[in-house]
């Protein structure tokens, strides 16, 4: 039954689903209440070895509320820790809880903490960053700036929840600090005037990090190719020189090797590697690829760096050499078949998954770069994990399930995500608290994907 909320000039739509395909019963009043815990992350900086993974200095979770706390997850790898999932869907899809309109037109993923949802979109020419709670009403939505109308119109980067703050980056590099709660404005820049920088050819998308009490963005300017911040005021507290290119899609990642604190990322050139304590650029490798588009994060794991592009770019492995406070990298391996265009790529238990430009899933082994598999599956687009299982989601919003094995790409379950709007499905889906969030330009379907007791 469909209602309406006006906040602030802004009309949300919000529609419970009530009587799901294969299910006799509404889940919607049953889920709210039955959400289990997920990512607690640790309070002190969990950074602690050359096994870690990328993370940053989140304060914990509530007991029992759902955490995904920034773009892929508590530990940016986009791994979900819950469990006891469906291992397959009804041929309809899993039950549909909630839809939630009214979000604007964007590309924006989705993050959880403390009881809400946050996504952003493209409203009445401006870029919007919108609260929701468990239950997909509105609870809050706030402007950040000019929307970005050109080339593939619509919001980039997901917001970035830290303890009672929210972040968000809008594309024309309105950078702004609200009130997790309220929706209140407590600080705000435009990153590319503060640091020199232009914009890229279809605008920014990174995610924000938040390292303790900074936050780490990537400008890209004649001032700062990154900078950190004092995330309580904006203020500037360290920058690393201009690398005389612009920056890249991509969103930067936190890790730690042999004591040394780094900030890893992409520029529209190279990969690069920064002391995340003083903002020295500690090295650099170049991978060019069609366009510019290095929209990748680098993935760092046992004191090495896998980065990938699309266009037929592809993957390469890089060794990290830590030698007191210098470091530097070489070439491992090399492969084409696994060239992600913005999807995204996860690491499990040493292999690499991801698709492919021209649109098959991939498989890579981590040590070698073989490839283990290359199939169809859904067709090109994002993904994420959680309890042995791919969600694989396409640009045409083909919803997949398929198990996380090196052997095979088998697509379980599948279904068709319903349109939101214009334009492909691009935001990457999550799996957080028993829930499948899948955002369609303007609307987020929310899907129970537990498996019954």
């Amino acid at each position: 039954m469909p209602w309406s909320l006006a906040l602030g000039g802004m009309v949300f739509w919000v529609a419970v689903t009530v009587g799901c395909a294969g299910r006799g019963d509404s889940p919607a009043a049953k889920t709210s209440d039955k959400t289990s815990p997920v990512g607690t992350a640790s309070a002190a900086n969990p950074v602690v070895s050359s096994n870690a993974v990328s993370t940053s200095t989140i304060a914990a979770a509530p007991s029992g509320s759902p955490f995904w706390p920034r773009f892929h997850g508590p530990k940016g790898d986009n791994l979900s820790p819950d469990t006891g999932l469906l291992k397959e869907w009804p041929k309809s899809g899993p039950p549909l809880v909630w839809t939630a309109k009214g979000l604007g037109h964007g590309y924006a993923s989705v993050t959880l903490a403390n009881g809400l949802i946050y996504t952003a979109g493209n409203l009445d020419e401006k870029t919007v960053v919108t609260a929701l709670d468990l239950d997909g009403k509105p609870r809050w939505q706030a402007d950040n700036g000019p929307a970005w109308t050109r080339d593939h119109p619509g919001t980039r980067g997901t917001p970035t929840i830290d303890g009672d703050r929210v972040y968000h980056e809008s594309p024309l590099g309105e950078l702004t600090c609200y009130d997790a709660q309220s929706g209140k404005k407590i600080w705000g820049l435009n990153i590319l005037q503060e640091f020199g920088g232009q914009n890229i050819t279809w605008a920014l998308a990174e995610s924000v990090l938040i390292d303790g009490d900074r936050l780490i963005c990537c400008p890209g300017g004649d001032k700062a190719s990154v900078a950190a911040l004092d995330k309580r005021t904006g203020k500037t507290v360290w920058t690393t020189p201009s690398t005389g290119v612009k920056t890249s899609y991509a969103s930067p990642v936190l890790v730690e090797d042999q004591g040394l604190r780094m900030i890893l990322t992409m520029n529209s050139k190279a990969f690069l590697a920064v002391n995340a304590d003083n903002g020295d650029l500690l090295c650099t490798f170049p991978h060019e690829t069609s366009y510019d588009v290095n929209a990748t994060s680098p993935i760092y794991r046992d004191g090495h760096v896998f980065v990938c592009s699309g266009y037929g770019t592809g993957s390469v492995l890089l060794k990290l050499t830590v030698e007191g406070r210098k470091a530097s990298v070489e070439q491992v391996w090399k492969n084409k078949d696994l060239d992600n265009h913005h999807g995204g790529v996860i690491f499990l238990d040493g292999y690499l998954y991801g698709a492919a430009f021209r649109g098959n899933w991939i498989c890579l082994e981590w040590k070698t770069g073989k490839r283990m598999y290359a199939e169809r599956g859904v067709g090109k687009g994002s993904l994420t994990f959680a309890d042995g299982m791919l969600y694989t989601l396409s640009e045409q919003r083909d919803m997949g399930l398929v198990e996380a094995t090196p052997k095979a790409h088998k697509v379980i379950s599948r279904f068709k995500v319903p349109s939101g709007g214009e334009g492909p499905s691009w935001a990457h889906p999550v799996v957080c608290g028993g829930r499948l969030y899948v955002r369609h330009s303007d609307q987020l379907y929310a899907y129970d994907v537990r498996a019954k007791e």
